[in-house]
């Protein structure tokens, strides 16, 4: 709960830090000016809830919890700064190009609108902790990282993607191993 109010607070603080001064004239502002606010995603807050959890956790607790769910876990000693490591196996999902594409413009908007929901489904439910398009134009559309134990689970959550099940999508799954409870930079 604190680390939530010091985040918002944080937020807070940076957005009225960032206000343009009214008074400065155009010709010296170096970039425009964004009038609309910027909206926090709304997992946020439940995210900070977990990452605080996972760090309230002893290690020897952490690993028995995920050993008795059935993750495969390793301890990697980082030699610059002689800390233990927790390392996890998650699954990356790769979402490629599928077979069926011939769909219309309303076919296609209402499938993407049930892709969304189901990857938001399964972040909710904490089978996914990330996922997200690519921004070129290439086979490979997007990923979802499944924190899940196993490959099979992860294969049969990507397959009930309604994208994949259209034939819009296909999926490429492989295990990958990353820290626990570090974040994105």
């Amino acid at each position: 709960m604190k680390l939530s109010i010091i985040l918002y607070l944080g937020l807070v603080l940076a957005i009225f830090a960032c206000k343009q001064d009214k008074t400065t004239p155009d010709s010296e502002l170096q970039k425009p000016v964004i009038e609309k606010p910027v909206k926090v995603h709304d997992h946020a807050e439940t995210y900070s809830k977990e990452v605080a959890e996972v760090a309230a956790k002893t290690a020897k607790a952490l690993k028995a919890e995920l050993t008795a769910k059935g993750f495969k876990i390793f301890d990697y000693v980082d030699e610059a700064t002689q800390d233990t490591i927790l390392m996890q196996q998650y699954f990356i999902a790769f979402l490629k190009t599928g077979p069926i594409r011939g769909q219309n413009e309303e076919e296609t908007a209402e499938l993407q609108n049930q892709h969304l929901a189901h990857l938001t489904k399964m972040y909710e439910m904490g089978y996914a902790d990330i996922s997200g398009p690519f921004g070129d134009d290439g086979d490979i559309r997007g990923i979802t990282i499944y924190n899940v134990p196993t490959l099979k689970m992860a294969d049969s959550l990507a397959k009930s993607d309604p994208m994949v099940k259209a034939g819009r999508l296909k999926i490429e799954v492989h295990p990958w191993w990353a820290a626990k409870g570090f974040s994105l930079r």
